[in-house]
């Protein structure tokens, strides 16, 4: 009789980090997202929450692309990266989404990131609507600008564990 898989809660002395390079091109977010299911599955994450995390990084991801896309031309010619570096802990899973585009777009304009265009939907630009999608999908959301250039998006998911012992 073959055992059926079944994901082991992390203890203490669980934690670990993995990381992910890809790159900033569309075809590229399928990996990240079966990825981010690998270690996810892992942790002691309902199904539901597993999908919230996946659909999340892709979010990430595609910001990180259209902004490439925005600033192409800027990396001295560099193919653009994505990293995505998962840190690994008994009561959460913190991602981070750092994108390398933009570099010398940035630095050129005094540490200002020209490449986010002015709202294009009702006020709204595509990537504030990811931010609120991704807001909707993880507990914690952290957008921040790199000063050597480029976007680090921290995502923040807690295991259902730690958010029913506090």
């Amino acid at each position: 009789m073959a055992a059926s898989p079944v994901a082991t809660p992390l203890k203490e002395g669980d934690e670990g980090t993995v990381t992910l390079s890809i790159p900033c091109a569309p075809e590229y977010v399928g990996t990240a997202r079966l990825t981010i299911l690998g270690i996810a599955s892992r942790m002691n994450f309902a199904y539901d929450h597993i999908e919230d995390i996946r659909l999340a990084v892709g979010e990430a991801c595609t910001n990180a692309i259209d902004r490439a896309a925005r600033l192409k031309g800027s990396n001295d010619g560099a193919p653009a990266l994505i990293t995505i570096t998962s840190h690994i802990e008994p009561s959460r899973l913190t991602i981070e989404v750092t994108d390398h585009a933009g570099k010398a777009a940035t630095a050129a304009n005094g540490g200002v990131d020209t490449g986010v265009p002015a709202g294009d939907i009702e006020g709204m630009n595509p990537q504030e609507l990811g931010a609120l999608l991704m807001e909707i999908l993880v507990d914690e959301v952290n957008i921040e600008g790199m000063p050597e250039g480029g976007t680090r998006v921290r995502l923040v998911k807690y295991t259902e564990a730690s958010t029913t012992t506090t």
